[in-house]
C-alpha cells in the first residue's frame, strides 16, 4: 500500500500546491495521501500556515474533485509547544522543532547553525541538550497521544554533518533508548522518516537505527512517511526503507484507511 500521511505545502513551507501533490501521488500510483501543514505558531511564522481556514477548505475541496482518484487526508503536524484544535483534523502528527528556554524559542532543525546556537545554550554538553529535548517531547506525548509521533530523534538532524556528536556517543543512546521506551506506552504510532535522507543530511531515517531495534523489541507500531517539502519525494527511499525494516525484524506497517489506522504485511 503506497501512502504518505507526513506532507507539506506551499500553504507552509512545502514547494508545490497541495493539487501538484495530488497529481504526483496520483502517477505515483499511491492509494492515499494525507496532507500535515506545519500548524500554526505564533513565534514562527515562517514556517507555519498562516491562514488554516483556507488550507482546510482547500485539502477539503481536492478530497472531492479527487474522490475517485484516490484517498486524501486533512492533517496537520502540531509542534509540541503550540497545540491546534484536534477536531478540526483527521488526524494530528505530534513533533518537537522548538527548545523553549529563558522564555525565548529556539529551532533544533532549521538549519546546522541553528543546531549549533541551541548546543551552545548548554555549554556544548550534548546530554543535557539531549535531555531537554526529550523530556518535554516525551511529556507532550504521553499526554497529548498524538495519532503520530514525527521524528522522535530529530535532534540528530546534523550528525552526520561533521563532528557526530549524538548517534555514536553511547551516553546520548541510552537517553534517546530510555526516552523513546517511554513514549512508545503511549500507544501512538512513531514514523519512520526518511526526509533528511532526502535532504542528503542522514543516510539512515528518524528514528536512528539502534531506536527502531527498541521499537521492535517493543512491538511498538510503526508508519513510512517521507515528511515530503516536494512533489516529487513523496515515496523517497520508501522501498528500500521497507526492506531494511524487514532486515530489523518488523513485519508490518500502519497506513490511514476510511478514518482509522490499520496495519499490512510489508
Amino acid at each position: 500500500m503506497l501512502a504518505n500521511f507526513h506532507t507539506h505545502t506551499k500553504f507552509c513551507d512545502g514547494k508545490n500546491t497541495p493539487e501538484e501533490v495530488i497529481l504526483s501521488a496520483i502517477e505515483k500510483g499511491f492509494s492515499a495521501i494525507g496532507f500535515s501543514g506545519h500548524g500554526y505558531t505564533d513565534f514562527d511564522l515562517e514556517t507555519c500556515i498562516n491562514d488554516t481556514p483556507a488550507y482546510i477548505k482547500e485539502i477539503c475541496r481536492l478530497k472531492e474533485k479527487y474522490k475517485n482518484d484516490i484517498e486524501i487526508y486533512l492533517g496537520t503536524e502540531e509542534d509540541a509547544l503550540s497545540l491546534v484544535d484536534r477536531s478540526k483534523y483527521e488526524y494530528i502528527i505530534g513533533s518537537s522543532h522548538y527548545l523553549y528556554i529563558n522564555n525565548q524559542y529556539h529551532p533544533l532543525d532549521l538549519s546546522h547553525d541553528y543546531f549549533k546556537k541551541c548546543l551552545e545554550l548548554f555549554d556544548f554538553d550534548v546530554l543535557r541538550l539531549a535531555e531537554a529535548y526529550f523530556r518535554p517531547f516525551c511529556e507532550y506525548i504521553t499526554s497529548r497521544k498524538p495519532d503520530i509521533i514525527g521524528h522522535f530523534d530529530l535532534i540528530t538532524k546534523y550528525d552526520e554533518q561533521g563532528e557526530a556528536l549524538l548517534l555514536n556517543n553511547a551516553e546520548y543512546n541510552k537517553i534517546a533508548e530510555k526516552y523513546i521506551t517511554k513514549a512508545a506506552k503511549s500507544g501512538c504510532i512513531f514514523e519512520v522518516n526518511t526526509g533528511a535522507i532526502a535532504r542528503g543530511l542522514r543516510t539512515t531515517p528518524y528514528p536512528s537505527t539502534n531506536l527502531l531495534y527498541t521499537l521492535k523489541k517493543l512491538d511498538a507500531p510503526i508508519i513510512l512517511s517521507s515528511d515530503s517539502h516536494h512533489a516529487d519525494t513523496l515515496d523517497f527511499k520508501f522501498d528500500e526503507t521497507k526492506s531494511f525494516l524487514r532486515d530489523i525484524g518488523f513485519t508490518k506497517l500502519f497506513t490511514f484507511h476510511n478514518g482509522k489506522f490499520i496495519s499490512y504485511d510489508i
